[in-house]
């Protein structure tokens, strides 16, 4: 789901840099020479003040991003060693939660993460980034109210690109897709960071691809990548923007440069898909490859892999692995691969209730439209399956 990918969208380059900056303040009245600012890592600044918590707390949220960003499940591992010496520092500081919240999220511990977000809201009721990490865990768990109240007390308290990006998640769950897309131009229109105007730009462009405009995503894509040209996600909008306008070949040499950069599952087997439609035979050798590292590193990802079995692997064993996600995560995108999975395991009856719920907020996703019709007309009941929609490329029509 798209909430994942909010972590990542802001600040990258601090978190990529790892500077701080010290400025030496002039005494008044007398005037001084301007004084250049002095900069550190933070690395360096946490070995001459050991006893920092805030910064310890800094770094693991820095760890965290580096994890999503980067691909590499070990962040997560370091995230987990410098928020423990944050908390072993200050216990019960908010912004110590607040990061073990987020990489209880960034773990696909929800609950946890919703857990230790109110912990943070408890000590400090004004934490606008505990409401952040507050509203992405709730998405994911099914609560929609619950996450939008949060929304809207981030909204209260920091309105900018973090807030206007998930009220905009928010609205388009519950299928308003103008208002989705007045809240990215609001994040648009606010962001100064160049990681910051690419995530705006890409997302305005994801909400064009699924509303069929090729031309409007891969021109937003393209601005995404004009202003970082680092944000893999744009690169890979521009992939799937070629992919389903049939320029598969192109798609493939774009998705090279993207697995490269970053061999997230999602990437892969978006690929892989492409590489089918082309007449290619995909080698998943690095795709399960990359689910032994999550797995190593404590992040389950029991959702993309049931997506897989369902399409490309065995239908039991995803069900199984959506089961497990769907206990967990009953989100619209969770019942959405549970329905999917037990259709493709022979089981429609059982899967149209869930198919049901998937689509019951309204959320106007293609790929969760086209699997509940297909459900439907297993079972003999009146239903239009868009026939602008390309089965052979499921993967391309998820939100990365």
């Amino acid at each position: 789901m798209r909430t994942l990918a909010i972590f990542a969208g802001f600040a990258l380059i601090g978190a990529m840099i790892f500077t701080i900056a010290s400025f030496s303040a002039a005494p008044e009245p007398e005037p001084v020479a301007a004084v250049k600012p002095s900069t550190e890592t933070l690395q360096e600044r946490l070995k001459r003040l050991p006893g920092d918590y805030r910064g310890w707390a800094e770094l693991g949220s820095h760890y965290v991003d580096q994890a999503r960003i980067t691909g590499d499940p070990s962040y997560y591992t370091k995230a987990e060693g410098a928020l423990d010496t944050a908390a072993e520092l200050k216990p019960g500081d908010d912004a110590v939660l607040a990061g073990q919240a987020a990489l209880a999220a960034g773990r696909h511990e929800f609950s946890d993460a919703v857990r230790l977000a109110e912990r943070a809201l408890d000590a400090n009721p004004y934490s606008a980034a505990a409401y952040g990490v507050l509203a992405d865990a709730k998405t994911q768990l099914g609560d929609l109210r619950g996450a939008e109240r949060a929304v809207a007390k981030m909204l209260d308290l920091r309105p900018g690109v973090a807030a206007f990006a998930r009220a905009s998640y928010a609205a388009e769950l519950r299928g308003d897709v103008d208002a989705a897309r007045t809240y990215l131009r609001y994040a648009h229109q606010d962001a100064w960071l160049p990681a910051d105007l690419a995530y705006a730009r890409h997302y305005l462009g994801e909400l064009a691809l699924h509303e069929g405009d090729l031309v409007t995503a891969n021109d937003w894509y393209t601005k995404a990548l004009q202003a970082y040209p680092a944000y893999t996600p744009a690169l890979a909008g521009q992939a799937k923007a070629a992919a389903l306008g049939g320029r598969l070949s192109e798609a493939l040499d774009i998705y090279e440069r993207v697995v490269e950069r970053l061999p997230l599952p999602q990437y892969l087997i978006e690929q892989g898909e492409t590489q089918l439609k082309s007449g290619q035979q995909p080698d998943w050798t690095l795709l399960k490859a990359q689910w032994g590292l999550l797995e190593s590193a404590g992040v389950r990802d029991h959702l993309t892999r049931a997506e897989f079995e369902a399409d490309h692997g065995d239908p039991v064993l995803a069900v199984k692995h959506a089961r497990a996600e769907y206990d967990l995560n009953p989100n619209p995108v969770s019942a959405d691969v549970l329905a999917w999975s037990l259709y493709k395991a022979g089981k429609p009856e059982e899967a149209l209730p869930y198919a049901k719920e998937a689509t019951s907020t309204g959320w106007r996703n293609p790929l969760l439209r086209y699997h509940r019709a297909t459900i439907e007309q297993a079972l003999g009941r009146p239903a239009r399956v868009d026939p602008g929609f390309d089965p052979s490329l499921s993967a391309l029509a998820r939100f990365s």
